[in-house]
């Protein structure tokens, strides 16, 4: 004889919770793919084909060509930014100038910030911030040896799901 088991109403809605987040995160709006850097040793996850392009930047007083990989999906942008200071110390100093410049970009305020303990290597500053219009920017930016990236999420808030924020920015690793 063939029982039938019924979760309890809790568990059901559970389940149906957890089948909707994974649907969103296998979205066919984020087409996930593997990318590496050209200029840089790194890999992430960016949702749709990306286009890179090189121009100089200012961090911190110095001049730096800053090689940008980035993917546009309804609005946002997922990019990943790297450049090369002088010396270690500068780069250090341009993760916040970095920072500055991008939450200015959208003319907005910092809610959230985290940073490594002084001295870690690689040093790491994890922001949110929200700016004009609804625009929001998740980012992270990082300084290893002479080498900096930024790796950010920006669009407006209700085209930006926090799963596939966590997607991109979890999946950026160091080669």
């Amino acid at each position: 004889m063939l029982r039938m088991f019924t979760l309890p109403a809790p568990l059901r809605r559970a389940a149906s919770l957890a089948a909707c987040i994974t649907l969103l995160a296998c979205s066919p709006k984020f087409d996930w793919r593997e990318v590496r850097g050209t200029s840089a040793p790194f890999a992430v996850l960016l949702p749709a084909k990306p286009a890179t392009h090189t121009r100089n930047v200012n961090l911190d007083g110095i001049e730096v060509p800053m090689t940008m990989t980035a993917a546009d999906v309804d609005g946002v942008t997922f990019a990943v930014g790297t450049a090369e200071m002088p010396d270690p110390a500068q780069a250090q100093r341009a993760l916040a100038a970095m920072k500055t410049a991008l939450v200015r970009n959208i003319g907005g305020t910092v809610r959230k910030e985290t940073a490594s303990v002084p001295g870690a290597i690689p040093a790491t500053i994890d922001i949110e911030a929200a700016g004009a219009e609804s625009r929001v920017l998740h980012g992270r930016f990082i300084a290893k040896d002479k080498r900096i990236y930024q790796v950010i999420a920006i669009g407006k808030e209700a085209s930006l799901p926090p799963e596939a924020v966590d997607t991109f920015l979890t999946s950026f690793k160091l080669d």
